[in-house]
């Protein structure tokens, strides 16, 4: 290449996870790492946690709805996430299951050698006393990890 010579292409991540939940930020996290995925040629995986509340004392068909329902919710951003990445024209892998989302979310970023990490703010107040997975992502120090509001 010659001096002053531009040069197209990346430089970014090759690999880019989401998380997504169904909420507004992870919606607006979802939007943000597409596009970043698309502008940098990026492979994405977007990722659905589905966490249960205490089964302890919960009545076994008030459980079985509530998995039910959290699979519908998985089965609708799956449907919604992979026609926007054809559309878009982004190599996109939708990944759910059960757990805790921080440490599912890091062992499918270990899995997928991701190189960045795309999360939505929360909009728990809870979660400014006890920290939220944005800040325990951020602290976790593997990946860049981008915060969406």
């Amino acid at each position: 290449m010659n001096d002053g010579e531009f040069e197209f292409g990346t430089d970014g991540p090759k690999a880019i996870l989401v998380g997504v939940d169904g909420s507004p930020t992870s919606l607006h996290a979802f939007s943000y790492a597409i596009g970043l995925a698309r502008r940098q040629r990026s492979r994405l995986v977007v990722v659905f946690v589905e966490t249960t509340p205490g089964i302890t004392g919960m009545v076994a068909t008030t459980a079985a709805a509530f998995a039910e329902s959290t699979s519908q919710v998985a089965t609708e951003l799956k449907q919604q996430v992979e026609s926007i990445a054809a559309e878009m024209g982004v190599a996109c892998e939708f990944l759910a299951g059960p757990g805790d989302p921080y440490s599912e979310l890091i062992r499918i970023a270990k899995d997928s050698q991701v190189d960045a990490i795309v999360v939505g703010s929360s909009t728990h107040a809870g979660h400014r006393l006890i920290g939220s997975l944005a800040i325990r992502m951020v602290k976790a120090g593997r990946w860049p990890v981008t915060v969406v509001p």
